[in-house]
């Protein structure tokens, strides 16, 4: 900081001043800690912003990673698509087809789209979890596999915030003979040069950014504590080894929010990046085939699920209508993808917000990216 102004990084094209600007006020409020904001508009990165301490005395640089938790659903959806793209897995299939195991207990009617859009009735485990279960990643998706459906599958949203990564992570896994991380790599962020990692190595430990708890934690229902208590999860765990170098899908991949939107900005622009395709504007659309429009059994809000992301949702994320995708991460982390105006904004931040889904500063963020673009 200079004269305790957080001092700003990166650049901003002069459209977007508001949006830097907002960011800088709350650095300098101490609302954030350490924070990014992408925004890649027409294949042109006009937004590239950091700012604050990645830990205590730490300045958050160019290449500093945070946990963005479930804004890594969004880089699974990537990975589940471009294989639907390369017929190596069938959006329409019972997952059992992949993963015979999992037919047990009246689940052979769960199709591979019940699970991107959360209607598998997997919500969470039966079966009491540690943190350390989750790493063993077979081992939990096979509990999952054994166990019966919360609710019937297919019968509205019960939003997969843990488990997510182990349904989807086996089903890649039993359809390719790779995990979805390995297939993220070599598919996305290698080619697209993202630093983002779903099981990340060694030498990126250094610059993960250490997280700033929520102030308070959020109010649950019945579901909301059964799927996002079993574990309880410490932020202390999340810089550490065991848990960085884990593939929890649901949750644990380490960005930040220009590697995080160079990675989904093929969806926003129709597939093609960069004059190389990543995903064809067929199985793109398909991300807006609604698999539920109900309050979620989880989160307790109306929010209208497609393939792998959500879809325009007012009162919790201010984006205009049309083919729009998004999701964010706990505390606050966000993607959203405009296909009508080939946009995509990231925000990565480690002062974490209570709410789990719609947090305030977020809400803001976007809705001040979209004031910028005149929408």
């Amino acid at each position: 900081m200079m004269n305790g102004t957080p001092m700003m990084n990166g650049h901003c094209a002069p459209r977007f001043a508001p949006l830097r600007d907002l960011l800088e006020r709350r650095l300098a409020d101490g609302d954030e800690r350490g924070a990014s904001l992408c925004v890649i508009q027409d294949g042109e990165t006009v937004v590239d912003l950091w700012a604050g301490e990645a830990s205590e005395g730490v300045p958050w640089e160019s290449d500093t990673l945070v946990n963005t938790f479930s804004v890594t659903k969004t880089m699974l959806a990537l990975v589940v698509l471009s294989l639907a793209d390369s017929g190596e897995l069938d959006l329409d299939a019972p997952v059992a087809r992949y993963w015979p195991e999992f037919a047990e207990k009246g689940k052979s009617g769960v199709l591979v789209r019940h699970v991107l859009g959360h209607t598998s009735g997997l919500p969470g485990w039966d079966a009491t979890m540690t943190v350390e279960d989750l790493y063993d990643t077979r081992r939990a998706a096979a509990l999952l596999a054994a166990q019966e459906p919360w609710f019937a599958p297919g019968d509205g949203s019960g939003y997969q915030a843990i488990s997510h990564g182990h349904l989807l992570g086996e089903l890649v896994l039993r359809a390719t003979g790779s995990t979805a991380g390995e297939l993220l790599r070599t598919r996305f962020a290698e080619p697209l040069e993202a630093d983002y990692w779903l099981g990340a190595p060694e030498s990126v430990d250094a610059r993960v950014a250490r997280l700033k708890s929520p102030p308070h934690a959020p109010e649950l229902g019945e579901f909301g504590q059964r799927a996002l208590l079993n574990p309880v999860l410490s932020m202390k765990v999340t810089t550490t080894r065991e848990f960085l170098g884990a593939e929890l899908g649901g949750f644990n991949g380490q960005g930040n929010a220009r590697s995080v939107a160079r990675m989904q900005s093929p969806i926003s622009h129709g597939g093609e990046i960069g004059g190389r395709r990543y995903l064809s504007p067929q199985v793109i659309e398909r991300i807006f085939e609604v698999q539920s429009d109900s309050r979620d059994r989880v989160l307790g809000h109306r929010i209208p699920f497609g393939m792998g992301y959500a879809l325009p949702t007012p009162n919790l994320m201010p984006t205009p209508s049309g083919r729009i995708c998004w999701w964010v991460g706990h505390g606050g982390a966000v993607v959203v993808n405009d296909l009508d105006r080939r946009t995509t904004l990231a925000y990565a931040m480690n002062k974490m917000a209570a709410e789990l889904v719609g947090a305030a500063k977020t809400r803001d963020y976007v809705r001040a990216t979209y004031e910028c673009l005149g929408s």
